[in-house]
């Protein structure tokens, strides 16, 4: 049986997730990273995709990190230091060598010899009716388990495919998922994927539809507290601008950003540097703001909270500008003066 979500935003739909796992009669079904509460088959849509930041996730999830993401995965990039600099932790859960095995834009930009992308586009562009626009993440020659049931590699792919769809002028998307963790993995896929059906809506000159997302396990793991009161509703800004863009100015948009990102991880580059090259000049204020988060944190990991106390000052966008406030209130709950959200 489907159990389904339906809300105008991810931080609903994430909270009704949320609720219902914490029901005492939800199924405990053993996990790789031990106990866990499953819901199987769960469809999620979100009608405004652009809502995508879950700000009821408790503890604060890190902003910096899944822009981070987002970037990586738009340039085809599968090089580990480009997010591990953003979350220490990552290593281990996807392994700790120079590239991430299922690296999700690599995957679809390079691995199977074709730029899925790109013929995505190309085929949606030449025709807005086409069914048979499919995003391929899964390789069974690489990601099945073995033989007697030992995981392939660290980082399984969870993402397994795409479908795009144009309907009225809009670039309907729906994402396939073998499995999903509410804590770790749901709130950046979303993120994610959001952020890609968006950008290609863009390169389309399409509006963006609605976001569909099927779960085959959507489960919780006990030692995220499953017990606790963790759910507490938090109202989360309007994001209220866009990463849609016309192809050309969209690709160099991100490869702008994804150049600042290398810089920013080297403990070379100066903190002054680090403010002063966020506002390049061809960047749209939108993707200024994507810079002025992920070279705050920067900064905040540099332990320069006042240089990223004024990086947070300058960002315009209050939903980015709220969700990392909360997190630096996490993390450094002393360092951040009540003027910054």
């Amino acid at each position: 049986m489907f159990r389904v979500f339906d809300n105008e935003t991810a931080d609903g739909v994430w909270s009704d997730v949320a609720a219902t796992l914490l029901c005492s009669d939800v199924v405990l079904q053993q996990g790789r990273g031990g106990l866990t509460r499953e819901i199987m088959h769960a469809a999620l849509s979100i009608r405004d995709p652009r809502q995508r930041w879950i700000g009821s996730r408790h503890p604060a999830m890190n902003p910096a990190f899944a822009i981070a993401e987002v970037i990586w995965m738009i340039r085809g990039r599968q090089d580990s230091a480009f997010l591990n600099f953003f979350n220490k932790d990552l290593p281990k859960f996807a392994g700790k060598g120079q590239t991430y095995h299922g690296a999700y834009g690599f995957r679809l930009r390079h691995h199977f010899g074709i730029d899925q992308i790109e013929r995505a586009y190309q085929a949606l562009r030449a025709n807005k009716d086409s069914r048979q626009v499919v995003l391929q993440i899964w390789d069974s020659r690489i990601d099945l388990p073995y033989a007697d049931g030992q995981s392939a590699a660290s980082d399984i792919p969870c993402n397994v495919v795409a479908f795009l769809k144009v309907r009225g002028q809009k670039l309907e998307w729906t994402q396939s998922m073998r499995s999903n963790d509410l804590f770790r993995g749901l709130p950046h896929n979303i993120i994610q994927f959001t952020s890609l059906q968006e950008i290609i809506a863009g390169w389309l000159d399409l509006e963006v539809g609605h976001y569909h997302h099927y779960s085959d396990s959507l489960h919780m793991y006990s030692s995220d507290g499953y017990a606790n009161p963790i759910l507490t509703p938090t109202k989360t800004p309007r994001n209220m601008e866009s990463l849609s863009l016309p192809k050309a100015q969209s690709e160099a948009a991100f490869s702008i950003l994804a150049e600042y990102v290398e810089k920013i991880i080297d403990p070379r580059t100066v903190p002054e540097m680090i403010v002063s090259d966020a506002k390049h000049e061809q960047l749209p204020q939108p993707f200024v703001n994507l810079a002025l988060i992920i070279g705050a944190e920067a900064l905040r990991r540099r332990g320069n909270m006042r240089l990223m106390e004024s990086m947070i000052h300058q960002c315009t966008n209050q939903c980015l500008k709220f969700m990392f406030t909360r997190y630096v209130a996490r993390m450094n709950p002393k360092a951040v003066s009540a003027q910054s959200i």
